[in-house]
């Protein structure tokens, strides 16, 4: 951005275009998306604190969701609702009592500010039932306001935005109530208001809530369901994600890993069923090769992160966290991806240069990884920078070759001291090993010279 070649390309040269074409791949490959999955802060990210001590989630991570409150909970005309205008100050704020209690605040001013509710569940409840009661509030409140919003949404652009922002408020708090219902073990219920919400308002399908809707049925074991769901939303057309890809890949395998064989898969070779088992699970390592080490518990979990990083390894730990259960449940789904999902790097052997399902792997996904998750957690980094042994070798021996060179520099007399003791050393062991070689051949003159005598 603002780069010298790009300042002296005229606008319509062809080396301008690839230089926007660069940059427009680049911020798409980087982007980070709001985890649909995300935790309670309250609820479960603090308990998290309190038990351990550690931060489960990262500055970076954190100013992201205050961005996504303020996109999402504000609006241009909060200034004329005083209780507005203190949320809209809480949602910047960066410390959580002083977010707390401007939402105590905003709710003395007005008892049915949805917004306060919302702040409120998500930071202040310690439990998830704390949480689904405040906000059960919020929907009595958003549900009132969003109606009115409906009856004057056309009487100026301002009342249309207001009513956008009602809208997300809405659809936010009818999305944590299914999250806590399924936390809950209410997992119909969460379903439920999963299927209404993605009918009632299709234009949001940005919110990704079919993922929430893809592992409640999996947790239902309702696998057609499941399906239907793939169906409308693993299309070319549509972005992909760890949970679809892998989704995928989980249900075919299901039709064959009860009765999977390495061995038997060997002396016979691989059925139909299994070739599209294998193909699928190589299509989702292919998206996401972070995936597998986490499912194989090869690499120990941690909090997901309230946002991710698509085909990095935030992603991996988002859909692991939540679905290694489900592919446990499956007999023998675990033992057919050990087998069979390094066979992926075969078909990529230059993953960042050229990919075969999907574009070619990003190269920013560590270093964007490294901001949204924790410095206690290990980052997956993929594929891995291996140096070739000649060079290490080489940078070895310089180094070394550098340090003498030092030491003789500063320490002449001392280094002149270890070389000459070397040299005597080496003297020393010169003249011991031509003495051995002499006796050995005495000693062998000697043998020879008895065996001739026993023989006469």
């Amino acid at each position: 951005m603002g780069g010298t070649e790009s300042s002296i390309s005229e606008p319509g040269s062809p080396s301008r275009n690839r230089e926007s074409e660069t940059s427009r791949q680049n911020l798409s490959e980087c982007k980070v998306w709001r985890n649909p999955l995300n935790l309670f802060r309250g609820a479960e990210y603090r308990r998290y604190t309190w038990v351990t001590g550690k931060e489960p989630l990262t500055y970076y991570d954190m100013n992201l969701s205050a961005q996504d409150h303020q996109t999402f909970f504000t609006c241009d005309t909060d200034f004329l609702r005083p209780s507005d205008t203190v949320m809209q100050k809480a949602w910047r704020e960066r410390n959580p009592p002083a977010r707390i209690k401007a939402a105590y605040q905003a709710l003395e001013l007005n008892n049915d500010c949805a917004t306060a509710y919302v702040l409120l569940a998500e930071e202040e409840a310690t439990t998830i039932v704390d949480a689904e009661r405040l906000f059960k509030q919020a929907l009595k409140a958003g549900e009132t306001i969003y109606r009115r919003s409906q009856q004057c949404q056309h009487q100026s652009p301002q009342h249309e935005a207001q009513l956008r922002r009602d809208t997300n408020v809405l659809v936010y708090i009818k999305r944590r109530l299914a999250m806590c219902a399924r936390k809950l073990g209410r997992i119909r219920e969460a379903v439920k208001i999963m299927r209404d919400l993605m009918k009632e308002f299709p234009p949001l399908t940005m919110l990704n809530i079919h993922e929430n809707l893809l592992e409640s049925l999996l947790e239902l074991q309702a696998y057609a369901d499941v399906q239907a769901v793939l169906a409308k939303y693993d299309d070319i057309s549509l972005p992909k994600s760890a949970a679809i890809c892998y989704t995928a890949a989980l249900l075919k395998t299901r039709t064959v890993s009860d009765k999977f064989s390495p061995e038997t898969a060997s002396r016979r070779g691989l059925s139909t069923a299994e070739i599209n088992a294998v193909e699928a699970i190589h299509r989702a390592v292919e998206f996401n090769p972070h995936v597998p080490k986490y499912l194989l518990e090869m690499k120990s979990l941690i909090l997901p992160p309230e946002h991710i990083l698509k085909r990095g390894d935030s992603e991996a730990i988002a859909y692991a966290f939540f679905h290694l259960q489900h592919w446990k449940r499956i007999e023998g789904a675990l033992n057919l991806l050990q087998c069979t999902w390094e066979g992926t790097f075969r078909m990529i052997p230059y993953p960042l240069e050229k990919g075969h399902l999907f574009y070619p792997y990003p190269s920013c996904t560590e270093t964007a990884d490294r901001e949204l998750l924790p410095t206690f957690h290990h980052v997956s980094v993929y594929p891995k920078k291996e140096l070739p042994f000649f060079i290490n070798f080489t940078a070895g021996l310089c180094s070394s070759t550098a340090m003498i060179a030092l030491l003789t520099h500063q320490f002449p007399e001392i280094m002149g001291v270890f070389a000459n003791a070397s040299e005597e050393f080496r003297r020393l062991d010169s003249a011991a090993s031509s003495r051995q070689r002499r006796g050995s051949i005495k000693e062998w003159h000697e043998c020879r010279l008895w065996s001739q005598t026993a023989f006469l």
